[in-house]
């Protein structure tokens, strides 16, 4: 299966009270920057975590990661139909549920 959708890629995801950009740098890599946190992590923060990624089908990743606060976060990013499904454990155990969109940064 192919990265190819991911490496060297950057986007903009909406998550209604969260947004960011993510930047994968690699298949394995990636960087994230907080536009806004909406409570959840301040604006403008930015950290590179080491990501798991599969592609369940075409245009379509399963990904995850675990950010240093120890918040667990797993994505279903449908790049196909510009949608992302976000799971999030923060790190006091408090479990998120969050859907929106993903879109392509120039």
């Amino acid at each position: 299966m192919s990265h190819e959708r991911l490496t060297k890629h950057r986007y903009f995801v909406d998550l209604g009270p969260l947004t960011l950009e993510e930047n994968f740098e690699s298949g394995e890599r990636m960087t994230f920057t907080v536009v806004a946190g909406g409570g959840m992590v301040p604006d403008g923060y930015v950290e590179t975590v080491a990501i798991t990624a599969v592609e369940i089908r075409p245009d379509v990743f399963l990904t995850s990661w675990t950010e240093e606060s120890g918040a667990n976060i797993v994505h279903l990013e449908d790049f196909e139909r510009g949608v992302v499904h976000s799971r999030i454990t923060l790190p006091d155990g408090t479990p998120l549920a969050l859907t929106g969109t993903i879109k392509p940064l120039g």
